[in-house]
């Protein structure tokens, strides 16, 4: 599969370049595959997080729930047997 790339500059502490290259030897990639990965990663787990927070808040409107001190409530009665 032929993928369109795009090269850039980025600037990054030298310590936290050395910690990557590190990883990077270990796991036989080269600096730019595992930032990629690293990058790849991370925008996947955000995507994630904001999928659950809209399907939490979408959750929250067709409950009429108002505000975190409501979810709270729920929460402690439902823990309560209440």
């Amino acid at each position: 599969m032929y993928m369109l790339t795009q090269t850039f500059n980025i600037s990054l502490p030298s310590d936290l370049v050395k910690k990557a290259d590190v990883v990077a030897k270990s796991e036989y990639r080269n600096r730019s595959e595992l930032i990629k990965e690293a990058l790849r990663t991370y925008l996947l787990s955000k995507q994630t997080w904001e999928e659950l927070f809209d399907y939490g808040s979408n959750i929250g409107k067709r409950m009429d729930i108002k505000n975190e001190d409501e979810v709270f409530k729920i929460v402690s009665d439902y823990r309560n047997g209440r």
